[in-house]
């Protein structure tokens, strides 16, 4: 085409709304307007989160169909509803990989390739973030580029990208509005490779192990809301006759607690001497070295009645986080739940003491917005979440997140 349509902020939202529908949800696809306005308005997967009202989305449906960007076409069977289907793909000639990458810069604004790669998972599977960067390549090299690379901010350790069709800004802010500043970049833990991550934190906990014991064994206590999450979990495992896993489980002091409440409960984790912490403060517990991102169902059930992943995810990068929620989502039994506690908030947090000894550790905390997509995005529903505050007397100075979601019956 001669020249790249130039769309507004609600312009963007409903095509990468389309965009993204046409490939996570083709059985009820063309879109009817509700359906298209609750796409437009949800609030997992979007950066903003909008509230358009629905002669919005329908005055803009129709602008776009007059630039030829969509089409409205009546419902093939049942009652005669009008339906809302994108050609924008089309009209820009995107591949499957570029049209994945496209719809989540419309959807969520500048991404770094590692977020890029997460968050179009359903879109399309990228094999490595070096795929990503040639998707990206060749977007920004066509002779109308859709694509352009922005400098690194301080702090950040990737560029991030953007794409061309318009400009930045929260739908309701209006055309005048300016780019926005590009969101935390979560690939950090990954700076010199997730081999070294992943050893750095083991040995930092190897260290630690002794001392993190001692400071963890009876935080429960202090935490009225935390129990009542972990008394739901232990019911319904109870009345199941299938264990609990608690998937990164440190001392052991969450597994044990579940123990106490009837449930049968089992303790991982990937630091041998927090293993032996845990089995020494909690004889006649199963506790094993093992790796959450490969667990497997236990030996003696058809699944997990729950897994929990208690801030056991906190040093993975944003790119990596979905895949780990699914690997603990995978082996869960039918009905089982899936429950995990995250800091919450916009950043990474890096570390150089801990305990009294000396640490390199980066803590990615996450939104609510992310974790739910994670979740949804491994076939989990009933979802739920709390954000709660820190409390000041446990000197805790972020917030704390907690999902909690269940495997369905029926697959």
């Amino acid at each position: 085409m001669a020249d790249l349509p130039v769309l507004d902020a609600v312009e963007q939202r409903v095509l990468g709304s389309l965009m993204e529908k046409q490939a996570t949800v083709p059985a009820t696809y063309p879109l009817t307007l509700n359906a298209l306005r609750t796409a437009c308005n949800q609030t997992s997967s979007r950066d903003p989160v909008t509230d358009l009202d629905e002669h919005t989305v329908q005055t803009t449906a129709r602008a776009l169909r007059d630039r030829g960007l969509l089409r409205i076409v009546w419902a093939d069977t049942g009652r005669r509803t009008l339906k809302y289907h994108q050609i924008f793909d089309e009209v820009l000639e995107l591949s499957a990989d570029e049209r994945a990458v496209v719809t989540v810069l419309l959807l969520r604004g500048g991404q770094s390739p590692g977020e890029l790669r997460a968050r179009a998972e359903r879109l399309h599977a990228f094999e490595s973030r070096d795929d990503v960067e040639d998707c990206l390549k060749r977007l920004a090299g066509r002779p109308n580029p859709l694509v352009q690379r922005v400098e690194r901010r301080p702090g950040q350790q990737d560029h991030r990208w953007v794409h061309l069709l318009g400009p930045l800004a929260s739908p309701e802010a209006g055309p005048a509005a300016t780019a926005a500043a590009p969101a935390v970049d979560r690939e950090t833990p990954l700076a010199d490779g997730a081999a070294a991550r992943d050893e750095r934190v083991r040995t930092t906990y190897a260290t630690l192990a002794a001392d993190y014991a001692d400071s963890f064994a009876g935080e429960l206590e202090g935490l009225p809301f935390e129990r009542w999450l972990l008394d739901r979990v232990g019911a319904q495992a109870c009345g199941t006759g299938r264990p609990v896993v608690d998937a990164g489980c440190g001392p052991g002091h969450v597994t044990a607690y579940l123990t106490a409440a009837g449930a049968d409960a089992r303790g991982i984790d990937l630091t041998p001497e927090m293993v032996e912490q845990a089995r020494a403060r909690h004889p006649g517990i199963r506790f094993d070295v093992g790796d959450l991102t490969r667990l497997l169902r236990p030996e003696d059930a058809d699944g997990w009645a729950a897994v929990l992943g208690w801030y056991s995810l906190i040093h993975l990068a944003g790119s990596e986080f979905p895949a780990a929620v699914s690997a603990l989502a995978r082996p869960l039994a039918r009905g089982g739940v899936l429950l995990l506690a995250i800091h919450a908030g916009p950043d990474v947090r890096h570390l150089t003491t801990w305990l009294d000894h000396d640490v390199d550790l980066q803590f990615v905390h996450r939104t609510p917005q992310d974790v739910v997509a994670a979740v949804t995005a491994a076939g989990l529903q009933d979802v739920e979440w709390y954000l709660r505050g820190p409390m000041q007397a446990r000197r805790e100075t972020t917030e704390r997140l907690y999902v909690l979601a269940r495997r369905p019956l029926v697959d």
